[in-house]
């Protein structure tokens, strides 16, 4: 993923973006600062002098693509098409000693936090005053805000405290600075990421800020403003309360639960139990009834018996998530659960994720045949012929439900928003048309 192609003196950069949406403004950032240095980007890796690959480690199969893509690249400079070939982030992290042992063909390494230094090796100049400015992977209309680095939490599955390091909020004042950048890019949807956000403000301002900075964003009239990733414990319940008030907050949270049993949230260092996890979704929901909760579960986690796996199915049966997601659990080394014995056979975590999976999905459809015969706000992220793909408030980009729909005769552009006649659906799908009299600020 690059930005477009641009004539400038420079070297000519290719640069391949992995993994998370937080990856994802590192490499917007690193883009933006190498432009303004003259070099030239491409989006065909055999015409770049240089190839820079910002890698993920969270999971295997993240760490593995980050390695294959490190090896194509490498073919390409042993062939003569690339000159050289750089590598960064995540991975780099965890890996840097034994990935340049493995791999000296590598012209350098830098993590996460490294940025003046790797601009310098691909020869450019770090440049303060353009710090906040990104150039856009995403499409024009929406883009990732965020709003913190690196992670306090110790859960036991994950290595980001050890690959991001400790909790950092950047300050209210800044990420206005950005967010006004983005919108006179053109950006309509702004999408608050962290790690966590639901610590945001607590290291810079000793209490939290979370609500503050999102009547703030709101203030300045995007077209929506959705929340990801908020942690259980210590969630600003505020927050909510804003969604409903806002129209242009959508009413949508990303918060991932991992489990419900008591005594594998204890072992994975979630800090809240199963009692305190329900009492907080019934709260969010009383507070705002029209709120749409994402969530992200793990099976087979180290010693998880089935008795505990069914605790999971049937609080996720009688909760009954708007949007879920399942991951089996995968051994990371660089993760504190690592020590523990890995009990749960590959085979059977399939099987369980496949199970919760099919319950979610007879849950998505049921939620979904609610919107049929009903009038919602879209968001059109791609337009092919006469039909375009859209998503509602409730829908983040990538990872959620889509909307379909049939143009009909006007003309629709991509990041407009209309009203949509929704006559159809599936479990992650809604079928309809645009009604070109309620076109809606398109």
């Amino acid at each position: 993923m690059t930005s477009h192609n641009r004539t400038s003196p420079g070297p000519v950069l290719f640069m391949l973006s992995l993994g998370c949406s937080k990856n994802t403004v590192d490499s917007e950032r690193i883009l933006a600062q190498a432009t303004a240095s003259g070099i030239t980007l491409t989006d065909d890796a055999d015409k770049a002098e240089i190839i820079l690959i910002n890698t993920c480690g969270f999971i295997e199969d993240a760490k593995e693509e980050s390695i294959a893509e490190t090896l194509a690249a490498i073919d390409k400079k042993q062939q003569g098409l690339v000159r050289e070939v750089y590598v960064m982030g995540c991975l780099v992290e965890l890996y840097r000693r034994e990935l340049a042992e493995e791999l000296p063909e590598i012209d350098g390494f830098f993590g996460t936090r490294e940025l003046p230094v790797l601009l310098e090796a691909i020869g450019a100049k770090y440049r303060e005053e353009i710090a906040d400015t990104r150039l856009l992977l995403t499409p024009a209309h929406h883009a990732w805000l965020k709003i913190s680095e690196g992670c306090n939490r110790r859960c036991s599955f994950c290595s980001i405290p050890k690959i991001r390091g400790p909790y950092a909020s950047q300050p209210v004042e800044q990420l206005l600075r950005e967010a006004a950048e983005l919108q006179r890019k053109g950006v309509r949807e702004l999408n608050l990421i962290a790690q966590d956000i639901s610590l945001y403000g607590y290291d810079l301002y000793g209490r939290t800020a979370l609500n503050e900075l999102v009547l703030r964003l709101s203030d300045m009239a995007f077209d929506w403003i959705r929340l990801l990733y908020a942690y259980p414990l210590n969630f600003p319940l505020e927050v909510v309360d804003t969604m409903r008030r806002r129209d242009n907050v959508c009413n949508y949270l990303d918060m991932p639960l991992q489990h419900i049993n008591g005594r594998i949230l204890n072992s994975m260092h979630r800090g809240v139990g199963r009692e305190e996890t329900v009492r907080l979704i019934d709260d969010i929901r009383h507070r705002n009834p029209d709120i749409r909760l994402r969530t992200t579960m793990i099976a087979g986690y180290p010693g998880e018996t089935r008795t505990e796996f069914d605790e999971l199915l049937e609080f996720v049966r009688s909760t009954r998530f708007d949007r879920l997601g399942c991951f089996p659990y995968r051994h990371e080394e660089h993760a504190p659960s690592f020590s523990l014995e890995d009990t749960v056979s590959d085979e059977e975590k399939e099987m369980r994720v496949g199970e919760l999976m099919k319950l979610q999905e007879e849950i998505s459809a049921e939620k979904n045949r609610v919107f049929e015969g009903t009038t919602l706000r879209v968001i059109i992220d791609e337009v092919d012929g006469g039909t375009a793909y859209g998503r509602t408030e409730y829908d983040a980009p990538e990872v959620d439900n889509e909307v379909i729909l049939d143009t009909g005769t006007g003309s629709i552009e991509t990041g407009s928003f209309h009203m949509a006649g929704i006559t159809d659906s599936t479990a992650y799908e809604l079928h309809g048309s645009i009604i070109p009299a309620a076109n809606d600020r398109g």
